[in-house]
């Protein structure tokens, strides 16, 4: 579920693929090197496009962000997460009708540099980064926003020099050894690639590369135009919490299985205030976070997402 700063929001098939492959041993040539500060890092804590497409960046053009999921996969998950919601409730676990499920997720962020230290990012930079994540999954950007009832926490920090790790290459041997927690948690990697993010769903089956890999210049502060507001780590999570792109489906009555975000035909790039781009009811829904809009344009997630992310949560993460 990865996004170039252009089509960032989503992930390439190349490496969507590669996230469904099984484990392979890493060469000894890319060992990880954490460096000095590492453990300092991780206690002081409790710690889109690349730069030579800033161009295309700021104009907004992406690529996907996530495995591709036909109208046919879709179906088959709505199924496999009804099925695990019933399960749920016989074994006495669900959230009463009505009411949403709430939790604190414990954050654990990786920061990938290079071996001379490129991609570093400062303990302000993260705090700030899990700061907007609590502001957007509690509503506070807009009066429409839902409050999702996921709050976050930092757990750690730590911090690898490594190139090839640094330039998202072997990234599913690289987040095999340096994942933490369980499904509950969430792991952030910072790297250096053409995407401003990648996410896995919560159903993508595979617990040993679970979490999102966000462009490290995408965080507050950062340099990518348009995308350093903190808002690529707000959809990548969205979609680690089971929310679709808000134009998933195109123009049709089911798109992103949320009923109230309006169907729209296609992402939005910049913040083009009153597109409607279907003609099914309501205008696209641009200021929504799983759009491909700019960081400044978003504000909120809607009610029907946050009941999706309570389920999805129940049915694969508690």
């Amino acid at each position: 579920m990865g996004r170039t700063p252009s089509t960032l929001r989503t992930a390439g098939a190349t490496t969507l693929a590669a996230a469904a492959l099984a484990l392979a041993p890493l060469a000894t040539s890319t060992a990880a090197s954490p460096s000095p500060d590492s453990a300092n890092a991780t206690a002081a804590a409790e710690c889109l496009t690349p730069p030579g497409n800033q161009n295309a960046a700021a104009k907004g053009t992406r690529a996907p962000d996530h495995e591709p999921m036909s109208a046919e996969d879709v179906d088959r998950v709505e199924a496999r997460t009804g099925k695990l919601l019933a399960q749920k409730r016989t074994q006495g676990y669900f959230v009463p009708q009505g009411a949403l499920a709430s939790a604190t997720i414990p954050v654990y962020v990786h920061v990938m540099m290079s071996a001379s230290g490129a991609g570093d990012v400062s303990n302000a930079q993260i705090a700030e980064q899990i700061s907007v994540l609590n502001k957007n999954f509690d509503g506070k950007e807009s009066p429409h926003a839902a409050d999702t009832g996921f709050t976050f926490r930092l757990a750690g920090i730590d911090r690898f020099r490594n190139d090839e790790w640094h330039k998202d290459r072997h990234s599913t041997s690289y987040r095999a050894l340096t994942r933490k927690g369980g499904m509950n948690a969430l792991n952030i990697w910072l790297v250096d690639f053409d995407y401003l993010g990648i996410a896995t769903f919560p159903w993508s089956g595979n617990p040993f590369i679970d979490g999102v890999r966000v462009h490290w210049n995408s965080l507050p502060g950062g340099g990518i135009a348009n995308y350093n507001l903190g808002e690529t780590a707000t959809h990548e999570v969205g979609h680690w919490l089971g929310l679709y792109h808000t134009f998933q489906g195109g123009c049709t009555t089911k798109n992103d299985q949320v009923a109230d975000t309006p169907a729209q035909s296609s992402p939005t790039n910049g913040c083009p205030e009153g597109r409607d781009s279907c003609t099914l009811p309501g205008i696209d829904p641009i200021h929504n976070y799983m759009d491909y809009s700019f960081d400044s344009c978003y504000n909120q997630f809607t009610d029907g997402q946050s009941r999706r992310m309570s389920d999805m949560w129940v049915a694969y993460r508690a």
